[in-house]
């Protein structure tokens, strides 16, 4: 059973932003999955340092597409994109400092900020990127 399942309500009408959320959601399933495992702490650890890096590729194109399409939402979408980063390269530099133990805390929060995020403040753009 997956920690988070991929539902219709949140497609932003965009076929790559949503395939971006889609690799995004299996991305929290693979962590969650290696938690609840027992894998290696440094399985679960490249796990959260690609998670960083794709959300980083993602946030550009929705930025980029955002910028392209005169969303006046922007300055405050990337300020939500740049307060995950910051959250995400913490959590990031603990565990590379063996700090923090992984904890199923991690998936949780990425979970709800994914949703929430992709439910709420996705969503005022979708009307613009469906078009």
């Amino acid at each position: 059973m997956a920690f988070i399942d991929w539902k219709q309500e949140f497609s932003v009408g965009n076929a790559e932003i949503d395939a971006q959320h889609q690799k995004l959601v299996a991305m929290i399933n693979d962590l969650h999955t290696a938690m609840t495992q027992g894998k290696a702490s440094k399985m679960v650890e490249e796990i959260v340092i690609k998670m960083v890096d794709y959300s980083k590729v993602h946030f550009a194109a929705e930025e980029k597409m955002m910028q392209n399409y005169k969303y006046s939402g922007l300055a405050d979408h990337i300020k939500e994109h740049q307060a995950f980063i910051a959250k995400a390269h913490e959590y990031e530099d603990k565990i590379k400092k063996g700090s923090f133990s992984v904890s199923i805390s991690i998936a949780t929060f990425l979970k709800d900020w994914l949703t929430n995020h992709i439910l709420k403040v996705d969503k005022a753009y979708s009307v613009l990127f469906s078009k």
